[in-house]
């Protein structure tokens, strides 16, 4: 598979395209403005403990406070808040290592309010972005995610991926692990880590103790809310957690970003160096790569698919409905069923880059085309699974029912790029309402009349939409525009602009500069 990475860096944002076989299938924002994301780290400060919620708002400096439950403050949180409490008054010879792991996990039924009081600070990373007119949403099991392994302070676990199966693999890194590993650390050992040599692992460990010390750090002279660590760049997230040999290129237009993500992959894998291209063409990146075009079709509710068959996506509030049609293709097959099992196959494989293009979290039910034999409808959905198996995002497929439909439950932690797609309609101000079309020629008339009798003007120009064009000059002698010319002895002349909306019109001058 042919992957590459499209960076298109803007002064306001950096826009980053994950393509497979020059198919787009992941699109990521980043605001340059924003400083909230995931897997950040903050010491923030509580504002209001919810017993009812057996939760609490914290305040991390976002406009809205952040939201952490109970269940999100981790079982070793007695230790970490023991920690930043003694390192908030200046205790500077308190280290992670000196602390005792065998001190009572929380409790799994307790209270939030036995743990934390109100205005006391409290470190807690990011989980999810603040979504809609959500906060963040916060934890306190803290871990620090590297290319080899996920660093998790105040345990002394080691985890390995169950995709990697060698028995000796698995002791050979464990090894490794325990050797470098201080005291009072754990780690997980991603799947990226099998095969690679001891001292590439070695680094990444002390690399992110490094950082996390580093946040530490940050207690002892900090006032919260303050940010302790920040998440990479998402470009440089997404080299870590995707880079492998079927990466091909990553072209970034800005020379900044360029260096930067050259300087990561030195570190992490300097065999890859090369695939890193700056781009340097007159055209637009997006529009170089074929981009552009494909994410108008995010926004789209229409989605085409091969030979006449189609999706319809439908958002609402509480879930997300996706109708699989097959269109012309019933009229062309005699076997109603395999004509059924191949557009459904077609509509999986789709649904399933939809699914991860738009980031569509939450519940999404698909209404695929009925299939009639058992056997069709498993076989659906293990090639939904497969297709599903790439997603990183946590989910979780249901077998179809009786009806034809398919449930899957999906993790959200960033908003959807859909969402932001939304503007105020300019023709109907966002009112779902319009002038009636009978009354327009009035209206326009009332304006004319300004201009001739009160401006004393004896030519004026209107840009209209070329059906209000036609039906301003229709007839001839007999047309309204013709009657206006007449009756205010005034020269009319209609400029045909097709971006207008049907009823919408604008007086301009001769440089097409709107009259007042």
């Amino acid at each position: 598979m042919n992957r590459e990475l499209i960076i298109n860096v803007t002064p306001s944002e950096v826009t980053i395209a994950l393509v497979e076989d020059k198919q787009l299938v992941e699109l990521d924002k980043e605001s340059c403005k924003s400083g909230f994301a995931v897997g950040d780290i903050y010491l923030g400060k509580v504002r209001k403990i919810m017993p009812g919620l057996n939760a609490a708002f914290v305040n991390i400096g976002h406009e809205k406070d952040a939201f952490i439950h109970y269940l999100d403050l981790g079982p070793q949180f007695p230790m970490l808040h023991k920690l930043v409490a003694n390192l908030s008054t200046k205790k500077k010879n308190v280290r992670i290592e000196s602390l005792r792991l065998d001190q009572q996990p929380l409790e799994k039924n307790g209270k939030l309010s036995t743990q934390i009081a109100g205005g006391q600070p409290i470190m807690v990373q990011i989980a999810k972005e603040a979504i809609s007119t959500k906060g963040p949403r916060l934890t306190s099991d803290i871990s620090l995610a590297g290319r080899n392994v996920v660093l998790i302070p105040f345990t002394n676990k080691i985890s390995i991926s169950q995709k990697i199966r060698s028995n000796e693999e698995k002791k050979r890194l464990k090894k490794i692990c325990d050797k470098v590993l201080p005291k009072n650390y754990g780690v997980i050992i991603r799947t990226a880590a099998q095969g690679k040599s001891d001292v590439d692992i070695e680094q990444d460990i002390l690399s992110l103790i490094k950082r996390w010390e580093s946040a530490l750090e940050g207690i002892k002279t900090k006032v919260p809310p303050v940010q302790l660590l920040s998440e990479m760049s998402r470009a440089n997230t997404i080299i870590r957690d995707s880079l492998n040999s079927s990466f091909n290129a990553i072209h970034v237009n800005d020379e900044a970003i360029y260096e930067e993500i050259r300087e990561y992959i030195k570190v992490i894998a300097p065999e890859k160096l090369k695939i890193v291209k700056l781009y340097k063409g007159s055209q637009p990146i997006f529009d170089n790569f074929d981009i552009s075009r494909q994410i108008k079709s995010l926004f789209a509710k229409y989605v085409s698919l091969k030979r006449g068959a189609y999706l319809i996506i439908e958002h609402t509030e509480a879930l997300h409905v996706i109708d699989v049609n097959s269109g012309n293709r019933a009229k062309v097959a005699d076997d109603q069923e395999s004509t059924a099992m191949d557009v459904n196959l077609s509509a999986a494989a789709e649904i399933a880059r939809q699914l991860r293009l738009r980031d569509m979290g939450g519940i999404v039910i698909i209404d695929f085309i009925d299939l009639h034999k058992a056997e069709n409808r498993q076989r659906l959905y293990e090639e939904m699974q497969k297709l599903m198996a790439g997603d990183k995002a946590k989910h979780t497929i249901l077998p179809l029912t009786k009806f034809g439909l398919m449930q899957i439950t999906r993790q959200r932690v960033r908003p959807e790029a859909i969402s932001k797609a939304e503007e105020t309609c300019p023709t109907c101000g966002g009112t779902g309402k319009i002038t009636p079309s009978l009354l327009i020629d009035k209206q326009m008339e009332n304006q004319i009349a300004y201009y001739a009798i009160e401006k004393h003007m004896r030519s004026l120009r209107i840009v209209v939409n070329p059906i209000l064009a036609a039906y301003l000059t229709k007839g001839g002698l007999w047309s309204i525009r013709r009657k206006w010319r007449r009756r205010y002895l005034c020269d009319i002349r209609l400029l045909v602009d097709q971006s207008l909306g049907m009823v919408d019109f604008k007086f301009v001058d001769k440089r097409r500069r709107t009259l007042a």
